[in-house]
């Protein structure tokens, strides 16, 4: 009898072992519209791991700076509805698929208004003018969309330029008073020409004058993460360069719609517009 029971203690010792859930934990410490969750997940016995969220679906990645761990970066558009969500992951553990979730609270930043005035051609366009931004945009985002397999990063992401913030993300901008957009990256104080450095190692995917952007720099650092540098008045990169992490890649300005010399710096993770700033933070994580 007493073996009876302590084979039967080994047989659902072994259940737990092989069935248990994994344990998904979420880096952040709140969520808001338009920043980036990081998720993580350490276990040498899974694979397959795929996660949804309403209509966005993303597999988790290898996480090269950790054995056995895997990640993914859910971006959270600017737009997305401010309320309880649930994230539904699904993997796969000594070949049985298992499901799982994670509730999240999505929560409006506190994002301000922006009074700007510019010339009225920047603000209501000519159809010249409107057919070259709607092509750059078109252009661009079949780059955002593109996901290389490869991470070209192996070290901890840094700013572009150590310098004041004079308009913050996430800000309505009013351009002679019309609602037209909301600051869909970082500025920073620059002086013309000053050095713009690369926040990490990738291979540049856009170098070329813009309209509202005007020189731009955008590197791609594999894994659906894109970085973007724009106003410059040099563009140093051409299309196709590999940049290391603080390589100079262009020298700051004031062209496309600007009111005066600066940086813009921006950031795209699996097509969506995120808080650049924050993704730096998050994405830094992974190395710890």
């Amino acid at each position: 009898m007493k073996n009876h029971f302590k084979l039967i203690f080994i047989i659902l010792l072994l259940n737990t072992v092989l069935y248990s859930k994994a344990n998904f934990v979420i880096h952040n410490k709140q969520i808001i519209n338009a920043q980036s969750i990081l998720i993580t997940v350490k276990d040498k016995d899974i694979s397959k791991i795929k996660l949804s969220l309403n209509k966005f679906n993303l597999d988790f990645l290898k996480n090269p700076f950790k054995k056995y761990s895997y990640y993914a970066l859910l971006p959270i558009s600017y737009y997305e509805k401010i309320k309880n969500q649930k994230i539904i992951i699904s993997y796969y553990k000594n070949n049985k698929k298992i499901f799982t979730s994670l509730k999240i609270n999505i929560k409006e930043g506190d994002y301000k208004k922006e009074f700007i005035k510019v010339s009225k051609k920047k603000v209501t366009l000519n159809k010249k003018s409107n057919k070259r931004a709607s092509r750059e945009y078109k252009e661009a985002y079949k780059i955002y969309n593109t996901k290389t397999k490869d991470l070209l990063w192996t070290k901890d992401f840094i700013k572009p330029l150590n310098s004041k913030i004079t308009s913050n993300f996430g800000t309505k901008r009013l351009y002679n008073n019309v609602l037209k957009s909301y600051h869909s990256g970082v500025d920073l104080k620059a002086k013309i020409n000053t050095k713009i450095l690369a926040s990490n190692a990738g291979i540049v995917v856009i170098s070329k004058n813009r309209f509202y952007a005007g020189n731009s720099i955008v590197i791609n650092h594999g894994h659906g993460v894109y970085t973007g540098y724009y106003h410059l008045n040099k563009l140093l990169k051409k299309v196709g360069d590999k940049v290391t992490r603080g390589e100079v890649v262009g020298l700051s300005g004031s062209t496309g719609r600007v009111t005066g010399p600066h940086l813009h710096f921006s950031a795209k993770v699996n097509g969506i517009t995120v808080n650049g700033f924050q993704l730096i933070s998050i994405l830094n994580e992974l190395n710890d």
